[in-house]
């Protein structure tokens, strides 16, 4: 896409509707699980947010911190009751810029897929596995990309809402070369048109143990949700599980 930026999907317009577009219903799920792996040990978010998971993660008394790139998603993070407490660092979660190490570090929702070469994911595991705590748990949540190549011409076009004022498409074009999907989320009402962009550089499940294993991380579990679902041919995402 064409002068795209990643901030540009987490600006102030983005993230004032981020909760409303991005719930899905499986918060208490992941939420017990990444509990459960983080023990009595401190957690790290990478791309935090509006605080979707960490904070239920906190309210269930595990001590988080984050790393994000916008200061708009962590303003809504702010504003809700415990999130002026979790500290957090600006910047690239490439680049895990903290000081510390963590029982628990985690990605979810797609987000790793915000990093749009294979190099700064590469990236990404290698600065994890340099503050992960011998025994602890690196967890990443994504989809599986098996979809795509029913694509007709690489593209798409999704109604995602449909209502009496206003009508909300998804619209996508695949790279299949360079594993990237230009998608924006355009929403069309009395008021206007509104074009909200992202890009992802997605991963097979195999490539991402690849790069595990560049970074001396090994692949521990992988399910197929959050509820140690058996991870399938017919799965649509995995939560996979990765630690020295």
């Amino acid at each position: 896409m064409k002068n795209y930026e990643p901030a540009m999907s987490f600006d102030a317009e983005n993230a004032a509707v981020y909760d409303v577009v991005s719930i899905r219903g499986d918060e208490d799920d992941a939420t017990s699980l990444l509990t459960a792996l983080a023990g009595d040990g401190a957690a790290l978010e990478l791309a935090i947010g509006t605080g979707r998971i960490a904070l239920p993660l906190v309210v269930r008394g595990v001590r988080v911190e984050g790393i994000d790139i916008s200061p708009d998603m962590v303003a809504q993070l702010r504003a809700k009751p415990g999130g002026a407490e979790i500290p957090v660092t600006f910047g690239d979660f490439a680049d895990v810029a903290v000081v510390g190490s963590y029982r628990l570090i985690y990605v979810v929702y797609n987000t790793l897929f915000n990093l749009l070469t294979q190099n700064d994911q590469v990236r990404c595991f290698e600065n994890v596995a340099a503050h992960l705590e011998d025994g602890g748990s690196f967890v990443v949540e994504a989809f599986v990309p098996s979809y795509l190549h029913r694509l007709r011409d690489n593209q798409y076009v999704d109604a995602e809402a449909v209502g009496v004022r206003s009508v909300r498409l998804d619209v996508g074009r695949h790279d299949p070369v360079t594993q990237t999907l230009d998608e924006s989320h355009v929403t069309l009402s009395a008021t206007g048109i509104t074009v909200n962009p992202i890009v992802c550089r997605y991963a097979w499940p195999a490539e991402l143990d690849l790069m595990a294993r560049i970074a001396g991380l090994t692949l521990q579990q992988r399910w197929g949700g959050w509820n140690n679902e058996p991870f399938t041919a017919a799965s649509p995402l995995h939560v996979s599980v990765y630690s020295r």
